[in-house]
């Protein structure tokens, strides 16, 4: 007998119970957690180590190379010292028995080598000072042939491990890439923004005496760098966004110095973060170095007669 067509309940059931498979595969696929900060953090941390071995470890097989290279190099002058004085014994020699030969007379060499000695002797201690010169130069050449060797074993070598070096160098370098674009991925959007990219002004508040948008930034530079000394925000009787809360310096160096290499490095890199994260800050713009940008590039500033004033010593960020 026939078994009854399917009831349409039984069909709808069916396709119910598909989509609702589909959709929980789905949803457990996309269901993995982002990695929060601190965990970002944590990873960028280990690939920077890891980078820096491999650095060190790269530098270091550098340094085995160059010395092995010196070490043939001094093996090399050996061994022409060595065959010059070989060359100068050979032709003594030569003159010797030369002049014993054309004059038949011992006593020639009587008046080459004055002396108690007889002729036969002298030659005799000739020979024996060659052949002691020629046993110099055999080694010299062994110990130069055994540089040189161990030297272009060690170059193949290096060669190899430094191509092998730089592959894993650049791949750790992609990832922390790509974590550093996280992190900046992380950066919140300040308060007050307006749908059309404005900001809404904002009151100060609280001890600090400068606005919550202010107040957000200093946290997050003082959060992402290490900062090697003050930062001052609110200042009153100046002019610009200090006495608004609407500005800090980030000091590079104090007493009104140069900043040392490092820091100056520094600054380029907070100034550079800043203007990055204009959009998502709230910067109007930074001064550092005698210029400004206020979000199209730098230009030149006039000159206000100090280190201090020309901002060489500080990064100025002002917020709309």
């Amino acid at each position: 007998m026939a078994s009854a067509p399917p009831t349409r309940f039984a069909i709808n059931f069916v396709i119910g119970l598909v989509i609702a498979v589909v959709a929980f595969g789905a949803a457990s696929a996309t269901a993995a957690p982002k990695p929060s900060e601190s965990e970002l953090r944590a990873e960028l941390k280990k690939l920077n180590a890891k980078v820096d071995k491999l650095i060190e470890s790269y530098n270091l097989k550098r340094v085995e190379l160059a010395k092995a290279q010196q070490a043939a190099e001094t093996a090399g002058e050996r061994l022409t010292a060595a065959e010059r004085a070989v060359a100068a014994a050979e032709s003594r020699v030569a003159q010797i028995a030369q002049m014993r030969y054309q004059s038949g007379d011992p006593a020639v060499l009587g008046f080459v080598f004055p002396g108690n000695t007889t002729g036969a002797a002298v030659l005799e201690q000739m020979i024996a000072e060659q052949q002691a010169v020629v046993r110099n130069v055999a080694q010299a050449r062994d110990e130069q042939r055994k540089a040189a060797e161990e030297a272009t074993a060690l170059a193949a070598r290096i060669r190899t491990e430094t191509a092998d070096v730089a592959k894993r160098r650049d791949e750790a370098q992609d990832v922390i890439d790509d974590i550093e674009q996280k992190l900046k991925d992380l950066v919140p959007v300040s308060t007050g923004r307006r749908s059309d990219g404005t900001w809404a002004p904002e009151l100060p508040s609280g001890s600090d005496n400068i606005t919550p948008r202010t107040r957000a930034m200093r946290a997050l530079v003082e959060k992402n760098f290490s900062l090697p000394f003050t930062v001052g925000c609110f200042r009153s009787g100046s002019s610009g966004e200090h006495p608004l809360g609407r500005a800090c310096d980030f000091m590079m160096s104090t007493g009104g110095t140069m900043p040392s290499s490092a820091n100056k490095a520094l600054g380029d890199r907070i100034a550079a973060w800043a203007l990055e994260n204009r959009a998502k800050l709230g910067v109007k713009y930074v001064i550092w170095q005698q210029r400004i940008n206020m979000g199209s590039g730098w230009r030149a500033m006039e000159d206000r007669g100090s280190i201090t004033e020309n901002h060489y010593d500080h990064v100025h960020i002002s917020m709309n």
